[in-house]
Order: C-alpha cells, then structure tokens, then sequence
C-alpha cells in the first residue's frame, strides 16, 4: 500500500507496484491516447508524479529496447523513464501483445519508479485541472511522511539535467541541415526530421549557434521553467532577430524560449 498526499494535504491510498521507493514532486495528469512507454519516457515528465486518465494500463506489456531508424530507439522515446512516479486506475496483471518482453510492473521495478493503482484518478484530474499542477508525494506505508518532503522541481534547471551532453548527427547524408536544440526532445522528433531528408544535428540546450552552420533550427521540447534557459534565449536571439533569419521551428517548451526571444513573458498555465 501507498498514500499519494497533495500539498493542500489531500491523500489518495492504492495499491504500489513497481519499484518499493517514496518521492516527491509534480503531480500532473496526461488525457493523451499515446501509449504508456511513450509518455514514461518523454523528458517533459521529469521528476512529475504522472497521472494517466486512460481507466487500464499495462494490458500490453513493455516492449524490447531495440535500436530502429537511425539508431535511435524503436519504442521508447528516451532512454529511460523521466517520471517520477506513475499512478493510474488499474493496472493489467496479464498483459498480452506481440512486442512484449515484460510487464509494466517488472519495467518500473527495474528502473527504480514506483507505482499507484487503485485509485479514483477521474476525482484526482479534475482536482488538478481546477487548481493547477500541484506538488505531491507518494509515501509507501511505513515510512514516516514527515521523512519524505514536497519538493518542487521547477525550482530548478531541469533542461539542463535531461539535454544531451554533446553534439550528436542523424542521417549525415541528409541533403537538409537541420540544428536541433535539445532542451528534452523525444526521440520521435529526430526521426521525423531524418525521415524526411534531413541531416539532423542535435546540440545541448546551451549550445552556442551559427546561422552558417544549418539551413533550419528546430528547439525541442521539454520540462521545467523556460526563465532558467537564458543562455539558450540569448543564443537564440544572436540567430532569430536579425535582418534574414533561417527558419526557425519550435514546439512545446521551444515555442516558449521563442516568446522569451521576441521580448513576452510566459507564465504556467493550470
């Protein structure tokens, strides 16, 4: 058993599964129909206690970390599980599907993330959606609560934690070069930029950019507060405002560092 306890002090208590740890931070909601080894896997979750709406999951399994296109990984979208947590309605005990190579269950215990089942997430979304994401721990029974503090992770660079350490090149052959800021990209992104023709280099968040150096720039997603990304903002401007920029594409977390760019403000949004 566990108890998900919501700083306005709101308790949720299920069934754990996965790994048997206690922790803290964001508790968000995803109502998306994208698979759970992708969400688990997407950089914006990080350190988020992550709340699927969809009523089962794990009915088919955790597929085999392989390489696909690329050499990037053919199921997953990083690799490993950003997420903090994962708590969602019922899990699956038999999971069935040609791909799988193990249970929801085994993955999370091997890579260290608990789980919550059992619990009314319909009441835990709408709470949520009314109030904002709010800062959450899940506390196994019989660890002390007191012992497991809220910890607010948008106090921190989380871009910098998750971004690629040094450059990386899809597709060199690629006719198109396509300079990729990864502030947190998902796989997906790279693959659908090398599928189309391009030559991808992808450069951590704080990368220094040339215009001479690529004929597109693409900023990718990811977690946290885009205020802590000023060194990415202000590499970003050297290249954007000026007479005759190159296409410049953004999304999620990089539509916010172009606002940023351009002189707006950003602000969370419930």
């Amino acid at each position: 058993m566990a108890t998900l306890i919501l700083e306005d002090g709101t308790t949720f208590s299920g069934l754990l599964f996965g790994a048997n740890v206690s922790v803290s931070g964001e508790v968000v909601f995803q109502t998306g129909m994208v698979g759970y080894p992708e969400a688990l896997t997407d950089p914006s979750y990080r350190c988020q206690l992550l709340t699927l709406t969809y009523p089962l999951v794990g009915n088919y399994g955790v597929p085999k970390d392989e390489d696909g296109e690329f050499g990037l990984s053919k199921w997953f979208e990083s690799s490993k599980i950003h997420a903090a947590a994962l708590i969602i309605g019922e899990l699956s005990d038999d999971p069935s599907h040609w791909s799988s190579v193990k249970s929801l269950d085994q993955w999370l215990k091997e890579q260290g993330i608990p789980g919550l089942q059992g619990i009314d997430t319909r009441h835990l979304t709408k709470k949520i959606r009314e109030k904002g994401t709010m800062l959450g721990k899940l506390v196994v029974d019989g660890t002390p609560e007191d012992s497991v503090p809220f910890d607010n992770p948008d106090k921190r660079n989380l871009v910098q934690e998750v971004s690629t350490k040094e450059p990386k090149v899809f597709n060199p052959s690629g006719s198109l070069r396509i300079t990729v800021l990864d502030c947190g990209i998902k796989y997906n992104q790279i693959r659908c930029l090398a599928q189309r023709g391009a030559c991808v280099t992808v450069v951590p968040w704080d990368h220094p950019l040339d215009s001479k150096d690529f004929d597109g720039l693409f900023i990718s997603n990811g977690p946290g507060d885009p205020q802590f990304c000023q060194t990415t903002i202000n590499n970003v401007r050297k290249v954007v405002c000026v007479e005759s920029p190159k296409p410049v594409f953004g999304i999620c977390l990089g539509h916010q560092l172009l606002s940023l760019v351009i002189g707006s403000k950003t602000y969370k949004m419930k």
